[in-house]
């Protein structure tokens, strides 16, 4: 379980977040939604160390990660998988080297890293495309292929950032069965930010809006469909008030 509790950043005078606390159970995804720039790849890094936090605690496995230095972060590290929103490949290796390289990095024996790098690239459907380098691979490939790096290592925790962003529709959807589909297979918990609400209705066992530094509401996909809060309801909708009071005739245009 990773446990977040008053939880504070900024970048000089902007308070990002803002005394955030947030729950992740073991076994779910959690989805985190929210305007761009509110801060919520900010707050996917603070919970494997790659940001520490003003104020605040970040509890893995009861363990808080906020006060550890970078080598007593390493063991903790390693149970993260992380999909980066670009993906993050290297181009000067194939995919089959770019997926071993967290293997390679713990010096791991060349014959486990095959069988790890084969199994991963199986279950993302690319072991066919293994000698390819990133600039031959389509935009949707090389997010498949971040997952398999992701996941390689077989961790406990899986971040996801933007996984679906710059894809089109059947190519983003695809990206969600393989979410799903990593979940049922390898029991990964998983935490993704995101604003395409198609996918966070798909790929979430819990939703969580972060607003003006906090989060604001967690539920249920269904429970946030339905919501009447207005602040959700405005960001799922993509309707903003001004543009509700115009449909409602109670403001002129023009």
């Amino acid at each position: 379980m990773i446990k977040i509790e008053g939880l504070w950043k900024h970048f000089g005078s902007n308070e990002v977040l803002r005394g955030l606390d947030l729950e992740v159970r073991d076994g779910e995804t959690i989805v985190i939604i929210g305007q761009s720039g509110g801060g919520k790849s900010v707050l996917l890094k603070h919970l494997c160390g790659l940001l520490k936090p003003d104020k605040g605690r970040v509890l893995v496995d009861g363990t808080d990660i906020v006060p550890l230095d970078e080598q007593e972060l390493t063991p903790i590290r390693k149970q993260f998988g992380f999909l980066f929103q670009g993906a993050a490949l290297f181009d000067s290796m194939t995919l089959y080297d770019n997926v071993a390289f967290p293997l390679r990095e713990e010096r791991r024996a060349e014959s486990e890293v095959d069988k790890r790098v084969k199994e991963a690239l199986k279950i993302v459907d690319l072991l066919e495309a293994q000698d390819k380098k990133p600039a031959e691979l389509s935009g949707g490939m090389r997010k498949r292929a971040g997952l398999a790096r992701a996941v390689v290592a077989n961790p406990k925790y899986v971040l996801y950032d933007e996984p679906t962003t710059g894809l089109d529709p059947i190519r983003a959807d695809s990206i969600n069965e393989l979410i799903l589909r990593l979940h049922d297979q390898l029991k990964v918990t998983g935490v993704a930010v995101t604003h395409d609400m198609i996918s966070a209705y798909k790929i979430a066992d819990q939703i969580a809006m972060l607003h003006e530094g906090r989060i604001h509401v967690v539920g249920t996909p269904k429970e946030i469909q339905a919501t009447q809060d207005p602040i959700v309801k405005q960001f799922i909708t993509g309707v903003s008030d001004a543009h509700q009071e115009v449909q409602l005739g109670t403001k002129t245009v023009g």
